[in-house]
């Protein structure tokens, strides 16, 4: 028991960060705002380039004020490739600015640009999935997953499957036994409920055990891993 409170707590702290945080969003005010933020965050972390890029990309945004579906859309495709250039997305600058434009005409046109009120209309969490990716073709699963992970605890429909590496990284960790999407989210959430960490949300300890999936187990740099000494492997 012991063991597990040490490892959830220093995971938790020394890598639960969320990416909604490190860009100065605030989801636990719940406000329209700052979901918008990371719904146009989520976009471009969705897209098959950098972590830094979709960072600086996003900066973008924020500094010309493009905060809004109607602001984007007004700006137009020239006025966005140009601030997805800026921001380092050259090789899918164009791509993107046909997906930006498609998914805030439908999210202005179907919720009046508003995503708390697409998560009030959804029935439950697999029509909430649903109906963000009703928003434009662009939007996946990977996005969804993102955008809707952070969110967990905040909107009551935000339920996403753990990804992958989460759960390869939880079972490295010793924390789970068998890969089950459904049952290790339960098996996690029952982890943290019993060991959880002053301070912190369940967002921060599944966001910490992604980056050890990502950074470490997926790469095999078990040696750099700074919880090494709790793996298994």
């Amino acid at each position: 028991m012991g063991y597990v409170k040490d490892l959830v707590e220093e995971i938790t702290v020394k890598m639960g960060g969320l990416f909604s945080t490190e860009l100065g969003i605030n989801l636990q005010k719940r406000s329209s705002d700052e979901v918008f933020k990371w719904f146009v965050a989520s976009l471009l972390f969705g897209a098959r380039i950098s972590e830094t890029i979709a960072k600086n990309t996003y900066h973008e945004f924020e500094r010309t004020g493009l905060l809004s579906a109607g602001k984007i859309l007004k700006t137009g495709w020239h006025g966005l490739v140009y601030i997805l250039d800026r921001g380092g997305y050259v090789r899918y600058d164009y791509k993107t600015a046909d997906k930006f434009l498609e998914v805030m005409g439908n999210l202005e046109k179907e919720y009046g640009g508003d995503l708390n009120l697409l998560h009030e209309k959804s029935i439950d969490s697999k029509d909430l999935e649903q109906r963000l990716k009703n928003l434009g073709k662009g939007i996946g699963d990977v996005t969804v997953n993102i955008f809707l992970r952070e969110l967990r605890g905040i909107w009551d429909k935000a339920n996403p499957p753990l990804q992958e590496l989460t759960i390869n990284s939880a079972k490295n960790l010793g924390l789970i036994k068998k890969a089950d999407k459904t049952r290790n989210l339960q098996e996690l959430y029952q982890i943290w409920n019993q060991n959880k960490v002053e301070g912190y949300h369940f967002q921060n300890f599944e966001t910490a055990l992604l980056r050890i999936g990502k950074n470490y187990c997926r790469k095999n740099k078990c040696d750099a891993c700074p919880v090494k000494t709790y793996c298994k492997f």
